[in-house]
């Protein structure tokens, strides 16, 4: 018998020894752009989590190497976690000065979903070559209902022909939304007016808009039947809507959930904390009973205690205190940090503003923290010096004080909730995010390296909007925007994310 090795045999061999051959051996010429060396590689999607190198070109991960690679940079990340960029999905800060915070809490997309914007043209616009990090925004509901209403056309048509011409304005957003007192807040719409707002959300959604911003607590007058014909338009468009609920408690909860059963509409419920209080527990397990059962519904949490918003809004209107089971020393004036009192609390509703609502207890949060399939998101404010502390300090937060500190978590199911999971939601509307929440070849390198033992937030209640700690690195779209744990000065990689084509 021949026993004299075939071509074949001797070609699979050749090919099994190049396959034991490390992948950095192999790539020991290749120059990178970027190359992050000997950090631990968490990728949630995946399940990787061991020591690797990871070599960055352009925009994208191009390798991930058990060995040494050689770039351009080269970070050491020894005894730090390299993890997907984090994705807020609820972060009303869009400007620079925010994106710094954010960046140092390892965000690398912060996106303004619950407003939404009147104009998504010119929000994009205006953000563009101005972004540390990833933007995008969701049409305004709010808005539109109200530029809707003939009696409040041109008020709404001076307020969107402002829109973005203020420069690098933290408050944009909010100023765009009146400045949290919607003028059509109390009234309904009239059914002969739904095309009419169809028409403008349409537009909205065929411009870039990731979705429809609906936090139809801050706009009382709308009706059931309105809410419920925006979400047959959302499924229609499979346009996902991103709801603050018509109040705390379990109706809001069950309203939004039998329009998205009804319509088919993706739904994604904000802050299910503050929409709960404490019905927290039937809620989530409302949200994830039907998600179980085929409904396309995701819900998010803040780590905090205490909400934000308007003091001029519907949330402030007759009867809150007992709807909130708070009071007016629970109340706290952003821009002083005083807590209110009755007179006080006049003065400041009749002037506007925004004021911080401590109504949460820790219980009710670390609870829903712990549950691995509610993600965690911001709902950072616009910057001010005495913002809520979430603005600058959410996702060290929750890894440092939650998952270090408490245990509430394994480390990889915690970056899931704030990177795998928010893209995931996004993604049905916006094939760009495919790309985010991971660390693998051919992602984005949006990425985050920090110290899983150092991490921690250092904003609080009481003082001026402080930097987190334990952040060593933030890459976006490869470019450095945090190195050394240290802001890069003048970085302005930060790209629109948007729904189908990005070059809208």
């Amino acid at each position: 018998m021949n026993t004299r090795p075939t071509h074949k045999w001797l070609a699979a061999a050749v090919t099994t020894v190049l396959l034991l051959i490390p992948v950095s051996w192999a790539l020991a010429e290749e120059l990178f752009d970027v190359v992050i060396l000997n950090g631990r590689v968490m990728d949630p999607e995946t399940g990787l989590d061991a020591v690797r190198s990871v070599g960055i070109r352009g925009g994208t991960v191009a390798v991930i190497a058990e060995g040494p690679l050689e770039g351009t940079t080269e970070i050491d990340a020894t005894g730090l976690v390299v993890a997907p960029g984090f994705v807020d999905l609820h972060a009303h800060g869009q400007c620079a000065r925010s994106n710094e915070f954010q960046a140092m809490d390892g965000v690398t997309t912060a996106l303004e979903l619950e407003l939404g914007v009147p104009d998504i043209k010119r929000f994009l616009a205006a953000r563009q070559g101005n972004a540390i990090i990833h933007f995008g925004a969701t049409i305004s509901h709010g808005v539109l209902r109200t530029w809707a209403m003939p009696e409040h056309e041109q008020t709404v048509d001076g307020v969107v022909a402002e829109f973005g011409t203020t420069g690098d304005d933290c408050r944009d957003v909010f100023r765009a939304f009146g400045g949290g007192v919607n003028p059509g807040g109390e009234s309904a719409l009239e059914p002969t007016r739904y095309s009419a707002l169809e028409e403008r959300i349409d537009q909205g959604l065929r411009n870039g808009a990731l979705g429809i911003g609906m936090p139809h607590q801050l706009y009382p007058g709308v009706t059931y039947d309105e809410i419920f014909r925006v979400f047959q338009l959302a499924g229609s468009r499979q346009a996902p809507i991103y709801t603050h609920v018509r109040s705390s408690g379990v109706s809001g909860i069950q309203e939004v959930l039998a329009n998205a059963a009804a319509t088919g509409a993706p739904l994604h419920i904000l802050h299910i904390n503050s929409s709960s209080l404490w019905n927290y527990q039937t809620n989530v397990d409302m949200v994830l009973g039907a998600r179980d059962r085929g409904v396309d519904v995701t819900a998010e949490v803040y780590p905090y205690t205490a909400a934000s918003t308007g003091i001029g809004t519907a949330m402030f209107a007759d009867g809150w205190q007992e709807r909130m089971g708070i009071s007016y020393e629970d109340i706290q004036w952003q821009d002083t940090g005083e807590r209110l009192t009755a007179e006080s609390f006049d003065q400041y509703r009749a002037k506007g503003g925004l004021v911080i609502i401590h109504l949460m207890k820790p219980e009710w949060i670390r609870a829903q923290i712990a549950n691995p399939r509610i993600i965690v998101a911001s709902d950072g404010m616009p910057y001010a010096p005495g913002a809520h502390p979430r603005s600058a300090g959410t996702f060290s937060r929750f890894l440092g004080r939650y998952v270090r500190d408490e245990g509430v978590l394994p480390l990889m199911s915690a970056l899931e909730k704030i990177t795998l999971q928010p893209a995931e939601r996004v993604a049905t509307f916006s094939p760009q995010m495919k790309r985010k929440g991971r660390v693998q070849r051919g992602s984005d390198a949006d990425l985050t390296v920090f110290d899983p033992d150092t991490i921690i937030d250092t904003a609080d209640f009481d003082g001026e909007l402080s930097y987190s700690k334990g952040v060593e690195h933030v890459l976006v779209n490869g470019t450095f925007v945090v190195r050394d744990g240290a802001l890069v000065e003048g970085a302005r990689p930060g790209l629109a994310i948007v729904s189908g084509d990005p070059s809208h």
